[in-house]
Protein backbone atom coordinates (compact mmCIF):
# COMPACT_ATOMS: atom_id res chain seq x y z
CA UNK A 1 0.00 0.00 0.00
CA UNK A 2 1.25 3.27 -0.91
CA UNK A 3 0.81 6.32 1.94
CA UNK A 4 0.70 9.49 0.98
CA UNK A 5 0.65 12.90 2.67
CA UNK A 6 -0.65 15.71 0.33
CA UNK A 7 1.28 18.53 -0.43
CA UNK A 8 -1.29 20.66 -0.58
CA UNK A 9 -4.08 22.35 1.11
CA UNK A 10 -6.16 22.63 -1.66
CA UNK A 11 -10.09 21.01 -1.31
CA UNK A 12 -10.28 20.95 -4.93
CA UNK A 13 -6.63 19.20 -5.36
CA UNK A 14 -7.01 16.91 -2.56
CA UNK A 15 -11.24 15.74 -3.84
CA UNK A 16 -9.20 15.21 -7.25
CA UNK A 17 -6.65 13.31 -5.96
CA UNK A 18 -8.83 10.39 -4.40
CA UNK A 19 -10.70 10.01 -8.16
CA UNK A 20 -7.74 9.95 -9.67
CA UNK A 21 -6.33 7.68 -7.16
CA UNK A 22 -9.14 5.22 -7.40
CA UNK A 23 -9.31 5.52 -11.56
CA UNK A 24 -6.02 5.84 -13.29
CA UNK A 25 -4.20 3.44 -10.57
CA UNK A 26 -4.20 -0.34 -9.72
CA UNK A 27 -2.10 0.26 -6.42
CA UNK A 28 -4.01 0.60 -3.03
CA UNK A 29 -2.89 3.81 -1.35
CA UNK A 30 -3.15 5.61 1.72
CA UNK A 31 -3.95 9.12 1.71
CA UNK A 32 -3.82 11.88 4.47
CA UNK A 33 -4.76 15.39 3.88
CA UNK A 34 -5.75 18.81 5.52
CA UNK A 35 -8.05 21.64 3.63
CA UNK A 36 -8.08 24.59 3.71
CA UNK A 37 -11.49 26.26 5.46
CA UNK A 38 -14.09 24.99 3.65
CA UNK A 39 -17.37 22.85 2.95
CA UNK A 40 -17.59 19.51 1.17
CA UNK A 41 -20.97 18.41 0.09
CA UNK A 42 -21.64 14.85 -1.19
CA UNK A 43 -22.19 13.68 -4.51
CA UNK A 44 -25.74 13.39 -4.09
CA UNK A 45 -26.79 16.78 -2.12
CA UNK A 46 -28.07 20.30 -3.32
CA UNK A 47 -25.66 22.40 -2.16
CA UNK A 48 -27.62 25.80 -1.79
CA UNK A 49 -29.83 23.56 0.53
CA UNK A 50 -26.85 22.38 2.82
CA UNK A 51 -24.35 26.03 2.97
CA UNK A 52 -25.26 29.04 4.91
CA UNK A 53 -24.31 30.86 1.70
CA UNK A 54 -24.47 34.39 3.53
CA UNK A 55 -21.42 32.88 5.94
CA UNK A 56 -19.55 31.02 2.80
CA UNK A 57 -19.50 34.45 1.00
CA UNK A 58 -18.45 36.61 4.21
CA UNK A 59 -15.38 34.41 4.89
CA UNK A 60 -14.42 33.25 1.81
CA UNK A 61 -14.88 29.61 2.13
CA UNK A 62 -14.21 27.36 -0.80
CA UNK A 63 -17.42 24.86 -1.79
CA UNK A 64 -16.59 21.52 -3.17
CA UNK A 65 -18.42 18.23 -3.86
CA UNK A 66 -16.86 15.16 -3.39
CA UNK A 67 -17.20 11.55 -5.51
CA UNK A 68 -19.01 9.94 -2.38
CA UNK A 69 -22.31 10.02 -1.04
CA UNK A 70 -23.10 11.23 2.91
CA UNK A 71 -23.84 14.35 4.56
CA UNK A 72 -22.25 17.66 4.12
CA UNK A 73 -19.00 18.62 6.12
CA UNK A 74 -16.59 21.51 7.17
CA UNK A 75 -12.87 21.44 6.74
CA UNK A 76 -9.99 23.52 8.02
CA UNK A 77 -6.75 22.94 9.11
CA UNK A 78 -7.80 21.24 12.36
CA UNK A 79 -9.52 18.76 10.62
CA UNK A 80 -7.10 15.75 9.21
CA UNK A 81 -9.17 13.50 6.53
CA UNK A 82 -7.80 10.11 5.59
CA UNK A 83 -8.81 8.31 2.01
CA UNK A 84 -8.37 4.51 1.27
CA UNK A 85 -7.74 3.49 -1.98
CA UNK A 86 -7.96 -0.33 -2.49
CA UNK A 87 -9.27 -3.12 -4.89
CA UNK A 88 -11.21 -5.94 -4.39
CA UNK A 89 -13.86 -8.51 -5.32
CA UNK A 90 -17.35 -7.25 -6.97
CA UNK A 91 -20.07 -7.31 -3.94
CA UNK A 92 -17.05 -7.05 -1.37
CA UNK A 93 -16.07 -3.76 -1.50
CA UNK A 94 -17.46 -1.78 0.56
CA UNK A 95 -16.30 -2.70 4.30
CA UNK A 96 -16.13 0.34 6.55
CA UNK A 97 -15.40 -2.21 9.75
CA UNK A 98 -12.10 -3.01 7.62
CA UNK A 99 -10.62 0.40 6.93
CA UNK A 100 -11.79 2.36 10.43
CA UNK A 101 -9.67 -0.87 12.31
CA UNK A 102 -6.76 0.74 11.79
CA UNK A 103 -7.19 4.75 12.05
CA UNK A 104 -9.05 3.76 15.49
CA UNK A 105 -5.90 1.61 16.05
CA UNK A 106 -4.03 4.78 15.33
CA UNK A 107 -5.91 7.32 17.38
CA UNK A 108 -5.57 4.66 20.39
CA UNK A 109 -1.96 4.96 19.96
CA UNK A 110 -2.37 8.39 20.99
CA UNK A 111 -3.80 7.87 24.09
CA UNK A 112 -7.47 7.80 23.89
CA UNK A 113 -10.50 5.00 21.88
CA UNK A 114 -12.78 5.60 19.40
CA UNK A 115 -15.13 3.64 18.21
CA UNK A 116 -17.44 3.00 14.62
CA UNK A 117 -21.16 4.23 14.99
CA UNK A 118 -24.22 2.71 13.52
CA UNK A 119 -23.95 5.45 10.64
CA UNK A 120 -20.32 4.43 10.13
CA UNK A 121 -19.18 7.67 12.04
CA UNK A 122 -16.43 7.14 14.42
CA UNK A 123 -17.25 8.15 18.12
CA UNK A 124 -15.28 9.41 21.03
CA UNK A 125 -17.94 8.51 23.85
CA UNK A 126 -21.31 9.94 22.59
CA UNK A 127 -19.51 12.90 20.44
CA UNK A 128 -19.08 12.23 16.86
CA UNK A 129 -15.11 13.14 15.35
CA UNK A 130 -15.75 11.60 12.27
CA UNK A 131 -18.20 10.79 9.39
CA UNK A 132 -17.14 8.56 6.60
CA UNK A 133 -18.49 7.91 2.90
CA UNK A 134 -17.56 5.69 0.25
CA UNK A 135 -17.60 5.16 -3.88
CA UNK A 136 -17.22 2.04 -5.91
CA UNK A 137 -15.70 2.02 -8.83
CA UNK A 138 -15.55 -0.99 -11.12
CA UNK A 139 -13.45 -3.35 -8.58
CA UNK A 140 -11.85 -0.68 -6.93
CA UNK A 141 -12.90 1.43 -3.75
CA UNK A 142 -13.25 4.78 -2.05
CA UNK A 143 -13.06 5.14 1.52
CA UNK A 144 -13.04 8.08 3.22
CA UNK A 145 -13.42 10.56 6.34
CA UNK A 146 -12.62 13.04 8.63
CA UNK A 147 -10.49 13.04 12.23
CA UNK A 148 -11.74 16.14 14.17
CA UNK A 149 -8.42 17.68 15.77
CA UNK A 150 -8.30 20.83 16.25
CA UNK A 151 -11.33 22.56 14.18
CA UNK A 152 -13.23 26.06 14.53
CA UNK A 153 -16.38 24.38 16.25
CA UNK A 154 -18.43 27.94 15.49
CA UNK A 155 -17.32 27.99 11.86
CA UNK A 156 -18.11 24.55 11.81
CA UNK A 157 -21.47 24.94 13.23
CA UNK A 158 -22.13 28.82 11.47
CA UNK A 159 -21.23 27.25 8.27
CA UNK A 160 -23.64 24.28 8.11
CA UNK A 161 -27.41 25.79 8.39
CA UNK A 162 -30.09 23.80 6.51
CA UNK A 163 -33.05 25.95 6.26
CA UNK A 164 -36.16 23.87 6.06
CA UNK A 165 -38.77 24.03 3.78
CA UNK A 166 -37.36 26.35 1.71
CA UNK A 167 -35.63 23.71 -0.91
CA UNK A 168 -38.07 20.96 -2.11
CA UNK A 169 -36.05 18.07 -3.76
CA UNK A 170 -35.14 14.51 -3.32
CA UNK A 171 -31.36 15.64 -2.69
CA UNK A 172 -29.69 13.81 0.61
CA UNK A 173 -29.88 15.61 3.63
CA UNK A 174 -27.51 15.57 6.46
CA UNK A 175 -27.65 14.21 9.95
CA UNK A 176 -26.42 17.00 11.80
CA UNK A 177 -24.17 15.06 15.32
CA UNK A 178 -22.67 16.94 18.79
CA UNK A 179 -19.20 16.76 17.73
CA UNK A 180 -16.03 17.44 19.53
CA UNK A 181 -12.25 17.57 19.00
CA UNK A 182 -10.01 15.31 19.50
CA UNK A 183 -6.80 17.40 21.09
CA UNK A 184 -9.43 17.84 23.89
CA UNK A 185 -9.29 14.34 25.01
CA UNK A 186 -5.88 13.96 24.39
CA UNK A 187 -3.57 13.20 27.43
CA UNK A 188 -0.45 14.24 26.22
CA UNK A 189 -0.84 17.25 24.10
CA UNK A 190 0.26 17.79 20.59
CA UNK A 191 -0.39 20.15 17.45
CA UNK A 192 -2.18 18.59 14.31
CA UNK A 193 0.98 18.05 12.08
CA UNK A 194 1.93 16.05 14.96
CA UNK A 195 -1.28 14.05 14.83
CA UNK A 196 -1.00 14.02 11.32
CA UNK A 197 2.42 11.92 11.43
CA UNK A 198 1.08 9.70 14.53
CA UNK A 199 -1.72 8.43 12.29
CA UNK A 200 0.71 8.17 9.03
CA UNK A 201 3.79 5.91 10.60
CA UNK A 202 1.10 4.23 12.20
CA UNK A 203 -0.28 2.93 9.79
CA UNK A 204 3.22 2.36 8.05
CA UNK A 205 3.79 0.16 10.46
CA UNK A 206 0.76 -1.80 10.92
CA UNK A 207 -0.91 -1.92 6.83
CA UNK A 208 0.94 -5.10 5.58
CA UNK A 209 3.16 -4.33 2.79
CA UNK A 210 2.71 -0.23 3.45
CA UNK A 211 5.26 2.59 1.74
CA UNK A 212 6.01 6.14 1.38
CA UNK A 213 4.71 7.72 -1.66
CA UNK A 214 5.04 10.86 -3.23
CA UNK A 215 3.08 12.23 -6.16
CA UNK A 216 5.67 12.07 -9.06
CA UNK A 217 5.59 14.71 -11.76
CA UNK A 218 2.76 12.72 -13.85
CA UNK A 219 0.82 12.42 -11.24
CA UNK A 220 0.97 15.95 -9.88
CA UNK A 221 -0.20 17.35 -13.71
CA UNK A 222 -3.29 14.73 -14.21
CA UNK A 223 -4.84 15.92 -10.46
CA UNK A 224 -4.36 19.52 -11.49
CA UNK A 225 -6.29 18.70 -14.63
CA UNK A 226 -9.05 16.93 -12.97
CA UNK A 227 -9.02 19.97 -10.42
CA UNK A 228 -9.41 22.21 -13.50
CA UNK A 229 -12.15 20.38 -15.63
CA UNK A 230 -14.25 18.64 -12.42
CA UNK A 231 -13.80 19.89 -9.22
CA UNK A 232 -13.05 23.57 -9.18
CA UNK A 233 -16.10 24.24 -11.49
CA UNK A 234 -19.46 25.69 -10.59
CA UNK A 235 -21.04 23.23 -12.56
CA UNK A 236 -20.07 20.30 -10.77
CA UNK A 237 -20.01 21.63 -7.22
CA UNK A 238 -23.47 23.50 -7.64
CA UNK A 239 -25.05 22.65 -10.82
CA UNK A 240 -24.17 18.38 -10.25
CA UNK A 241 -27.22 19.39 -7.37
CA UNK A 242 -30.55 17.46 -8.14
CA UNK A 243 -33.48 19.32 -9.58
CA UNK A 244 -34.81 22.02 -6.89
CA UNK A 245 -37.44 23.66 -6.53
CA UNK A 246 -37.12 26.72 -3.80
CA UNK A 247 -39.42 29.06 -1.93
CA UNK A 248 -39.21 32.52 0.44
CA UNK A 249 -41.30 35.09 1.08
CA UNK A 250 -39.85 38.38 1.32
CA UNK A 251 -41.38 41.10 3.87
CA UNK A 252 -41.94 44.79 2.48
CA UNK A 253 -43.82 47.49 4.65
CA UNK A 254 -47.06 45.83 5.71
CA UNK A 255 -47.01 43.45 2.49
CA UNK A 256 -45.29 40.33 1.87
CA UNK A 257 -43.98 38.82 -2.04
CA UNK A 258 -43.51 35.10 -2.78
CA UNK A 259 -40.97 33.78 -4.68
CA UNK A 260 -40.95 30.51 -6.40
CA UNK A 261 -38.31 28.86 -8.56
CA UNK A 262 -38.12 25.66 -10.42
CA UNK A 263 -33.85 24.74 -10.56
CA UNK A 264 -32.41 22.27 -13.03
CA UNK A 265 -29.17 21.61 -13.02
CA UNK A 266 -28.62 24.64 -11.42
CA UNK A 267 -30.52 26.78 -14.10
CA UNK A 268 -33.58 28.84 -13.13
CA UNK A 269 -36.13 27.28 -15.24
CA UNK A 270 -39.15 28.30 -13.75
CA UNK A 271 -40.08 31.67 -12.14
CA UNK A 272 -43.25 32.76 -10.42
CA UNK A 273 -43.22 35.93 -8.10
CA UNK A 274 -46.76 36.62 -6.28
CA UNK A 275 -47.77 39.30 -4.03
CA UNK A 276 -50.11 42.02 -2.95
CA UNK A 277 -47.92 45.13 -4.58
CA UNK A 278 -48.13 47.52 -6.78
CA UNK A 279 -45.35 48.58 -9.76
CA UNK A 280 -45.07 50.31 -12.59
CA UNK A 281 -44.05 48.06 -15.04
CA UNK A 282 -46.08 44.26 -15.03
CA UNK A 283 -44.30 41.41 -12.54
CA UNK A 284 -44.22 39.02 -15.78
CA UNK A 285 -41.42 41.14 -16.79
CA UNK A 286 -39.06 40.60 -13.84
CA UNK A 287 -39.51 36.73 -14.39
CA UNK A 288 -38.59 37.03 -17.89
CA UNK A 289 -35.37 38.62 -16.77
CA UNK A 290 -34.79 35.24 -14.04
CA UNK A 291 -35.20 32.57 -16.78
CA UNK A 292 -32.39 30.44 -18.01
CA UNK A 293 -29.95 32.54 -15.32
CA UNK A 294 -27.79 29.65 -13.20
CA UNK A 295 -28.98 30.29 -9.07
CA UNK A 296 -26.02 31.80 -8.27
CA UNK A 297 -25.75 35.55 -6.54
CA UNK A 298 -23.21 37.41 -8.44
CA UNK A 299 -24.77 35.81 -11.80
CA UNK A 300 -28.24 37.09 -11.31
CA UNK A 301 -27.09 40.97 -9.73
CA UNK A 302 -25.42 40.88 -13.09
CA UNK A 303 -28.82 39.76 -14.79
CA UNK A 304 -30.24 42.61 -12.82
CA UNK A 305 -27.69 45.48 -13.07
CA UNK A 306 -29.47 46.73 -16.26
CA UNK A 307 -32.83 47.28 -14.56
CA UNK A 308 -34.56 48.41 -11.22
CA UNK A 309 -36.73 45.83 -9.37
CA UNK A 310 -39.02 49.00 -7.59
CA UNK A 311 -40.25 49.51 -11.02
CA UNK A 312 -41.99 46.33 -10.88
CA UNK A 313 -42.36 46.25 -6.74
CA UNK A 314 -42.40 49.09 -5.48
CA UNK A 315 -40.58 49.99 -2.48
CA UNK A 316 -37.79 47.13 -3.44
CA UNK A 317 -34.43 47.35 -4.51
CA UNK A 318 -32.52 45.05 -6.18
CA UNK A 319 -30.51 43.83 -3.10
CA UNK A 320 -33.38 43.10 -0.95
CA UNK A 321 -35.04 41.00 -3.89
CA UNK A 322 -31.97 39.30 -4.16
CA UNK A 323 -31.43 38.17 -0.97
CA UNK A 324 -34.95 36.32 -1.37
CA UNK A 325 -33.77 33.63 -3.63
CA UNK A 326 -31.12 32.53 -1.39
Amino acid sequence: MHCVISPYNDPYFNLASEEYLLKEQAEDFFLLYRNEPSIVVGKHQNTLAEINLAFVRQHGLTVARRISGGGTVFHDLGNLNFAFITSGREGELVDYRKFTKPVISAVKSAGIGIRLGKRNELLLGDYKVSGMASHVFKRRVLHHGTLLFSSEMKSLSAALRVREGVFQDRAVRSVRSEVTNIRDHLPVKMNVTEFQNLIFNHILTIMKGSEKYSYSNRDLQNIGELKESKFSTWEWNYGYSPKYEYNKSILIGEGEVFIHLNVDKGIIQEVNIEGDFPGDKGISGLEDVLLGTIHDPETLRLRLSGIQVSDYITGMDNELFLSGMF
